[in-house]
């Protein structure tokens, strides 16, 4: 064999958590795998590395984790690296509006409930406004996966106000949750996507949000390397895959930009839909679904501010702002209240500027200082504070947009092709494109892959069902009254219009 052949059991493209967890897994099953990574740092969408100038962690793009992410946390536990995570405590959310703002906490009240007291705390919503949002409620929790896929098919804003939601309530809740979560407005948003998120938000008790103690790519990337390398499995990074090799009908390895070309058993493929298309053959695109689809993907993108101040400015980890559409940032963390030993910092502070479009052409400059102006709106005191230093990312893709009409067609992870499986967030997954649905996908690519070799496991871990009252609801549901749910929905003899 040359020097520009190597053979090994699997080729995982894509060094993110879903090539890192596809990976693990498969190593842990005593398959060789190379992982093949076009950045010079591993990670990929949740990726980290040391500014320059003060040498402190940045990531690409502000995330969190929630208690109830049963499949990243698994990845973290295989791999050790549980201890990365600080969780907040004491609140779910803090919402803010000007100076004003408003605790989410979980009552101690059985799900559905458990929010509602924190909600009607909101001078701007009545009773009134939470009991219309109660079709939504129990929609959620009676859905079935037939109809979520239906819902998919409708724009969130018009399914909201055809189940008779509020407009107060849409404003102040349901607009927050679909730009925050899903990273659309509400009214290009599938409503089967929301209906996903929101059914989880729901139907359990006990929501946290944590964050990374330290770089967000220290939450998984370290640790994903030392059990790869213990196990004689490679990483290769700033090598690109510039072919699948093999026919029209099977996949035999790749070809890498250095003129490399590896021969696998199998190939897991985690890269974003826009970047498997300009890799997949033409005869895959005039055959196959799930490549004529993908060109229907399209991404979301970021702008994320990291300000640094010479004081500390307030001891909250995380707040975030109700949706205004004349608003620039969505969510602030304070990092010198989440990493271990920074009690004593000054404030350094990151914030998410989500579907940027409307910044477009500005400086970074510019960016940063209208960031600095909203951070000031809740925290007047940052007016008299320096701003030591500043750093504007900008993310062209955090994750694919969910439109109407694109869960219907987010893929499975076995394809067609022999030999090859998908992963990533944007697979289907039954949640949103998050890490814990990037981490489930590489469970389910690793499963796809030891099923092609005669071992069956289940390695994808269940997700909490619906607790509380919530369950009760589930079972009588039937017997209420349902005059706002659509009869479409309801019998499922036909489908909504776009």
């Amino acid at each position: 064999m040359s020097k520009q052949e190597t053979t090994t059991d699997v080729v995982i493209v894509g060094g993110g958590i879903a090539g890192l967890c596809a990976a693990v897994a498969l190593a842990r099953e005593g398959f060789g795998c190379l992982v093949v990574e076009a950045e010079p740092i591993l990670g990929g969408r949740a990726r980290s590395w040391v500014d320059p100038t003060t040498g402190d962690p940045v990531h690409i793009g502000p995330h969190i984790f929630l208690t109830h992410y049963p499949n990243f946390l698994k990845f973290q536990d295989v791999i050790g690296a549980r201890d990365t995570i600080t969780w907040q405590k004491g609140r779910f959310l803090t919402l803010v509006d000007g100076r004003d703002a408003l605790e989410i906490k979980d009552s101690g009240y059985p799900p559905p409930y458990h929010f509602a007291p924190s909600l009607l705390d909101d001078p701007k919503l009545g009773v009134r406004d939470l009991a219309s949002n109660w079709p939504m409620v129990q929609l959620a929790l009676e859905l079935t996966e037939a109809e979520v896929q239906a819902l998919d098919a409708m724009n969130g804003l018009g399914f909201l106000r055809t189940m008779g939601v509020s407009e107060a309530f849409i404003e102040r809740f349901w607009t927050f949750v679909c730009f925050t979560i899903l990273n659309i407005p509400v009214e290009q948003a599938s409503a089967g996507a929301m209906m996903r998120f929101y059914r989880r938000l729901i139907a359990n008790a006990d929501l946290q949000f944590g964050f990374p103690d330290g770089g967000l790519g220290d939450t998984f990337v370290p640790q994903s390397i030392a059990y790869l390398e213990a196990r004689d499995c490679e990483i290769r990074t700033s090598r690109r895959v510039v072919e699948f090799l093999g026919t029209d009908a099977q996949v035999t390895g790749v070809k890498l930009d250095d003129g490399t070309s590896v021969t696998a058993r199998h190939v897991v493929c985690t890269l974003p839909p826009m970047a498997l298309r300009e890799l997949a053959r033409p005869a895959w695109q005039a055959r196959h679904e799930t490549f004529q689809n993908l060109v229907r993907f399209a991404p979301v993108p970021y702008k994320c501010v990291y300000l640094w101040f010479d004081r500390k400015l307030t001891h909250r980890q995380f707040w975030a702002r109700y949706w205004n559409a004349n608003d620039l940032n969505s969510d602030f963390y304070d990092y010198s209240n989440i990493i271990s030993g920074w009690e004593d910092r000054p404030s350094f502070i990151q914030s998410n500027i989500i579907w940027c479009h409307r910044v477009e052409g500005w400086t970074d400059e510019e960016i940063a200082m209208a960031t600095l102006d909203e951070l000031c709106e809740f925290i007047p005191e940052a007016r008299e504070a320096k701003l030591e230093h500043w750093v504007v990312n900008h993310v062209p893709l955090v994750i694919c947009a969910p439109y109407p009409g694109i869960d219907q067609i987010r893929p499975d992870v076995h394809t067609a092709i022999s030999g090859l499986t998908l992963a990533g967030d944007w697979i289907q997954t039954g949640f949103p494109s998050t890490m814990e649905s990037a981490a489930t996908s590489g469970w389910m690519a690793a499963e796809d892959v030891l099923r092609e070799h005669g071992i069956e496991r289940n390695l994808v871990q269940p997700r909490a069902d619906i607790e509380g009252l919530g369950r009760v609801f589930r079972r009588i549901a039937p017997m209420l009254p349902n005059r706002r749910r659509p009869r479409w929905l309801r019998d499922l003899g036909g489908r909504p219009g776009r």
